[in-house]
């Protein structure tokens, strides 16, 4: 039977209650367990799919096609674990179903109410996520006190008293603020978030508190005192250099240890070594390289939150020092490409609207000319297809009909069928409904013989994740291979895949996202090559680029 930990925030949003969940799932898969993540959110969007990166950060894909919060990403970077449409429920998707099951009747005429349809709609809906893992973390998406993540709380209170104590446990994320000024570490937000839970029928039973320093024996003391909550249950999360050491620190700490005893499991010691690994490769760097991502949220960082881990991945598995540099497309369109002078490498990612592409689109044309290592990401294919159709096969005013609906040469264009990864034909057009109408989720991409992109995966047919509407128009393929630009990945249905230039010494672009599927421990072909392609650029041993 699956035990449950719960993990909710306090005072404050955005204090890491993913890297948290993350993290605790990673140190008791360490010890033998087999877990399963949830993420719970409470917004009334039925998922993330149409929301603003500005506004919420990058939207993660699951190899079903299920678009998710980006959390799920930290799940799957440290658990060994694949999230699916069963790991990510909002308020929207708990309501949307609850509404199909009044209209068809499956409440035999009873008033539908918060409690016990939407509660009983919230547990079945965990109880589905968690399949037959040995243990399930939860996190509560939100910050305890707001009216939306009132279901959920109330949800996960049923849970404790149906399954017991040593079935759950419940965990609370807080911020201890340090008063710079007075020089003094205040308790007191977490005492009344603590009173907040507790006010709706949840006891603690771990505290974890974020702070910037360690926490001292006496405000852990006090904190206990004030919460109910034993001493050595309050944990000190503290700023780290490196997110990759924070399962150390909360092994350090006896997290994993309170948990297990709690849900009476006898279980092996936790083996960390793949982490302290990770730990001492990015401590312990032999070269160091600059790398350029040119794209249109980079006032949010978290909107590129799986490409920007995804590149250090490929550091820590070649020993390098990645300094990413975040570029506003819209900043090259006005000021030029100058900033990408002394850069080993140029990433151009995925993203929406018109905004900046022209921005991208040089960056493109500045990677290809001076022979600097390229990888381009959905869009960061697409444009690429657009600079080599304007600048090697001299189509004028080439462009995606995403951008330009009248374009002289639709180089990239709305496809209204192709095949999921199960066979089954998708169809869209410019009038669906934005929401998960996109080309979604894993699928399989044939890769020609000898090309750079087989070379890097070591393999002729890989599985990869998409999400995008637009597709290279196939009717200019002839024109463009003629031109100088390959074709090197196509997917089952012959959707162009991946692209490169032979004769460049490392350009190459991929219509999916490879960046959902790198984890630390693994890393990814696509971005060990990449970044090894950067390493002998910046040592001066990468060929140069070959003359027309």
């Amino acid at each position: 039977m699956t035990s449950y930990v719960f993990i909710t925030g306090g005072v404050v949003s955005s204090l890491g209650k993913g890297i948290t969940s993350a993290c605790l799932g990673a140190i008791l898969e360490s010890r033998g367990l087999k877990i399963s993540m949830i993420k719970l959110d409470p917004y009334i969007n039925v998922d993330p799919g149409t929301m603003s990166p500005f506004q919420h950060g990058e939207v993660f894909v699951t190899d079903d096609g299920t678009e998710t919060d980006l959390d799920l990403g930290h799940y799957e970077r440290f658990v060994r674990t694949t999230c699916g449409r069963n790991s990510n429920f909002t308020t929207g998707k708990i309501y949307e179903s609850v509404i199909s099951k009044e209209r068809r009747g499956d409440y035999l005429g009873a008033t539908v109410q918060v409690i016990p349809h939407i509660t009983d709609e919230i547990k079945d809906s965990v109880r589905a996520g968690a399949g037959d893992a040995d243990i399930c973390l939860v996190e509560i998406g939100g910050t305890v006190g707001d009216i939306e993540s009132l279901p959920f709380l109330e949800a996960i209170r049923q849970m404790g008293i149906e399954l017991g104590h040593d079935k759950v446990v419940y965990v609370h994320l807080t911020l201890v603020p340090y008063i710079a000024t007075s020089q003094e570490i205040k308790t007191k937000p977490t005492q009344h978030s603590v009173k907040e839970l507790r006010s709706i029928g949840i006891q603690p039973d771990v505290l974890v508190c974020r702070s910037e320093a360690p926490l001292p024996d006496e405000q852990r003391r006090k904190i206990a005192l004030f919460t109910n909550v034993p001493k050595d249950a309050v944990i000190s999360a503290y700023d780290v250099d490196d997110l990759y050491k924070i399962p150390e620190m909360m092994h350090a700490q006896g997290l994993d240890d309170i948990v297990t005893k709690q849900l009476q499991l006898d279980l092996p010691e936790a083996d960390l070594s793949e982490w302290q690994a990770i730990v001492e490769a990015k401590r312990n760097p032999t070269s160091e390289v600059n790398i350029a991502m040119v794209g249109k949220y980079m006032d949010l960082k978290d909107s590129y939150i799986s490409l920007s881990e995804a590149l250090l991945h490929g550091g820590i598995h070649t020993r390098t020092r990645v300094n990413i540099h975040y570029i506003e497309s819209a900043d090259i369109e006005e000021q030029g490409a100058g900033c990408l002078e002394n850069m080993d490498g140029i990433v151009v990612p995925g993203g929406f609207g018109d905004r900046g592409i022209e921005g991208k689109i040089e960056a493109v044309r500045f990677a290809r000319e001076n022979g600097i290592p390229y990888l381009g990401i959905c869009l960061g294919l697409q444009v690429a297809v657009i600079e080599a159709a304007r600048n090697l096969a001299g189509l004028d005013g080439a462009m995606s009909t995403e951008f330009h609906r009248d374009t002289p040469h639709p180089v990239v264009a709305l496809i209204t069928e192709w095949q999921d990864v199960s066979g089954d034909l998708e169809q869209r057009d410019e009038g669906s409904d934005l929401g998960g109408t996109m080309r979604l989720g894993a699928q399989q991409v044939h890769l020609a013989e000898g090309s750079l992109a087989a070379t890097s995966y070591g393999a002729t047919l890989i599985e990869e994740r998409h999400r995008h509407r637009y597709e290279v128009n196939n009717n200019y393929r002839a024109q463009l291979e003629d031109a100088g630009l390959r074709f090197s990945g196509t997917s089952v249905d012959d959707l162009v895949e991946m692209v490169e230039i032979p004769g460049h010494p490392w350009f190459l672009a991929s219509q999916f996202h490879p960046e959902f599927t790198s984890n630390p421990r693994d890393g990814h072909p696509l971005f060990i090559g990449f970044i090894t392609a950067a390493r002998q650029h910046h040592e001066g041993i990468l060929p140069k680029v070959a003359e027309a």
